[in-house]
């Protein structure tokens, strides 16, 4: 299979150095400086949609499917906190992922991640020295996949960037709602901002900003810096979109106890390398 085919490199031509490339680039980066989130409509061919819903379509059996609350950060409930603070707020999550390792590499989802000259690309829009591909076996490639009445809450991610791939979309709903660099790179938690935390959850910050995603289009996003929730979908169209995962750390996996909550297993490989991470956050 040929990423040539799957990418629509007329429109981004990622693999050629040049001005128009170097303009990508720069309109990227300043959509990140921005609000931490930036946007490349039909990034995919029509074939790529096709296949790669085909091949969504195919493994959605494997998704672990769970219906539990968790909070923001994925952490268990501390009674010594006040009630109203960020950690002490749970909500009802129904989500679906498809493990990395159901993807075969001759697929067309992993033929557009190692593309030689997308990891590179990738890399200068986030403009990251250390950039490194997640190392966990069963999320550094993922399609979350999601049903009617099924959504994400507010959350943070565990990596430092989310590359996503918008794939098929639902009937109605789904959209994407973040609020940007709500977090700050402190260190030892000072950064974690929880006062405007509380208000994106009470549903009274004007930080939020919406997105209409697209089959086929390509979002890069920091993730680990700013809140962010799917809002449920309506109708009988599943939702998929992959997600491609890097990190500032190498070697670095999730938490086993996070792990264990969106893909239903945890691998020796979580357990050997827990707590090992690149920052102070609570996740």
């Amino acid at each position: 299979m040929d990423a040539r085919t799957l990418i629509n490199l007329k429109d981004y031509p990622i693999d050629q150095d040049g001005p128009e490339r170097d303009a990508l680039i720069t309109s990227i980066q300043r959509q990140l400086d921005d609000d931490g989130c930036a946007v490349l409509k039909g990034f995919l061919t029509p074939l790529a949609i096709e296949m790669m819903t085909a091949e969504a379509s195919a493994v959605a059996h494997h998704a672990h499917r769970s219906f539990n609350r968790t909070n923001a950060y994925f952490t268990k409930d501390d009674p010594s906190l006040p009630e109203d603070d960020p950690r002490r707020r749970f909500f009802d999550r129904s989500n679906a992922f498809i493990a990395a390792d159901h993807f075969k590499k001759s697929g067309a989802l992993r033929t557009v991640h190692d593309f030689p000259a997308f990891d590179p690309f990738i890399q200068t829009c986030l403009q990251q020295e250390a950039f490194y591909r997640y190392a966990d076996p069963l999320a550094d490639v993922i399609v979350n996949a999601a049903d009617e009445g099924e959504g994400f809450p507010w959350h943070f991610d565990t990596n430092n960037f989310t590359i996503t791939l918008a794939i098929q979309m639902a009937d109605e709903g789904g959209m994407f709602e973040y609020a940007p660099n709500i977090r700050q790179a402190i260190s030892d938690g000072k950064g974690e901002n929880f006062d405007d935390v509380r208000d994106v959850l009470d549903g009274c910050s004007d930080q939020i900003r919406t997105l209409k995603l697209e089959p086929g289009d390509l979002q890069l996003f920091k993730g680990r810096y700013s809140l962010h929730r799917v809002a449920p979908l309506k109708g009988q169209t599943p939702r998929y979109v992959a997600i491609f995962s890097y990190v500032e750390t190498p070697d670095m996996v999730g938490s086993p106890e996070r792990t264990k909550q969106l893909y239903g297993r945890v691998l020796p490989i979580h357990l050997e390398r827990a707590g090992l991470r690149g920052d102070h956050y609570l996740d």
